[in-house]
């Protein structure tokens, strides 16, 4: 990572915490617990021609696209078969590939400057589809990547990270795509400023859609504490492992392009603190008024929001004893969030017995 990175993104974090009473306001954040659950995107087949009324043109363009679509699906299986091996894992420098995700996280053009709360919904969204009754879903064989999985609508906008992160795939063949979108989590929680969180790697791809987890798996925003403990109860977390989870909610911001919901939990959507916590304790919230689904706005400014879900964990008792002490205890938010987050990313995946566990040190 270069200097001027480093230096600017520790003026930002130092900024952050320096104007911390102030409630500046800041962009709107990429939803990572929860999603509001859409219909899936509609796709589109080409309509049949009739074959006498082509003309030789028409046909030489399409022969063209379809070589060029031939050449594309087969550089992207390609890459996907070398990973699709129980050992290729033992190919890739992990290090190295931490390294490159971290160059990939800062760009000003994007969001809010960064693509680390994007890579975190990623992480969060291709591993929290695991049932543990059915021994389904989960991170292991990267079906995320497939349709419908990658078409349902809480997983909307997540083609951006996968876009991202596609080159380091055809970088680093041997690791699976699994193992990419995880780590990929892993490196944007500790540059954004969060603790270690052990991993490890040995998931292998799978080849085709057949093992797409249903829609419906992932949290819906816009339900409450019961619909919320359901859904991480199947995935086998309890209340205070969900509780440090949703401290998740302290990067990235909501698009109404996505989920519907629109606008940034705090002022620091690119740095990794207890401060979802904090303020949803400190503020008072109010519904918000708008055309959009239903959601919450700080009273005082209007300029921050919460999740219907979100304030389930203010509302509900047993949720709101570790909000309390997540809100008045940083370092014991970043511990719980660090074991929930490792315990997250590993559902249903069977891990080599030589799988090692990977410790990274922050670059910075």
């Amino acid at each position: 990572m270069s200097s001027l990175r480093t230096v600017s993104r520790t003026f930002a974090r130092a900024g952050v915490r320096a104007s911390r009473a102030n409630t500046a306001a800041g962009p709107a954040s990429t939803g990572l617990v929860f999603a509001r659950s859409y219909s899936s995107r509609q796709h589109h087949q080409m309509p049949r021609t009739n074959k006498a009324g082509v003309s030789p043109g028409v046909i030489g363009a399409l022969a063209a696209g379809a070589l060029a679509g031939w050449y594309f699906y087969s550089n992207e299986k390609n890459a996907a078969s070398a990973s699709a091996h129980p050992a290729s894992w033992k190919k890739v420098n992990f290090n190295n590939v931490y390294k490159d995700i971290a160059d990939l996280l800062e760009d000003e053009d994007y969001d809010d400057g960064s693509y680390g709360p994007v890579f975190v919904r990623l992480a969060w969204h291709a591993s929290g589809t695991f049932d543990k009754k059915t021994s389904t879903g989960g991170s292991s064989g990267g079906t995320i990547r497939f349709h419908p999985e990658a078409s349902h609508g809480a997983n909307a906008g997540l083609d951006v990270a996968r876009d991202r992160l596609e080159p380091l795939k055809k970088k680093y063949p041997s690791i699976s795509y699994g193992d990419l979108y995880t780590l990929a989590g892993v490196v944007a929680i500790q540059e954004l400023g969060g603790p270690t969180i052990p991993w490890r790697p040995g998931r292998v791809d799978n080849m085709t859609a057949a093992d797409c987890t249903p829609d419906g798996r992932l949290p819906d925003a816009a339900q409450g504490a019961d619909h919320v403990r359901n859904i991480f109860y199947r995935m086998g977390f309890n209340d205070q492992e969900i509780v440090a989870l949703e401290g998740a909610h302290a990067l990235g911001r909501c698009h109404s392009s996505r989920s519907g919901f629109e606008g940034p939990w705090n002022a620091s959507p690119t740095v990794f603190t207890n401060f979802l916590f904090t303020e949803l304790l400190d503020n008072t919230w109010v519904p918000k008024k708008w055309d959009g689904p239903f959601q919450y706005v700080d009273k005082q400014t209007g300029q921050f929001m919460m999740l219907p879900a979100d304030i389930a964990f203010k509302t509900d008792p047993k949720f709101r004893q570790y909000v309390e002490k997540y809100a008045a205890d940083q370092d014991a938010f970043f511990a719980d969030f660090s074991k929930a987050f490792a315990k997250l990313l590993e559902l249903g995946v069977k891990f080599p017995e030589d799988s090692p566990v990977h410790h990274f040190k922050h670059l910075e």
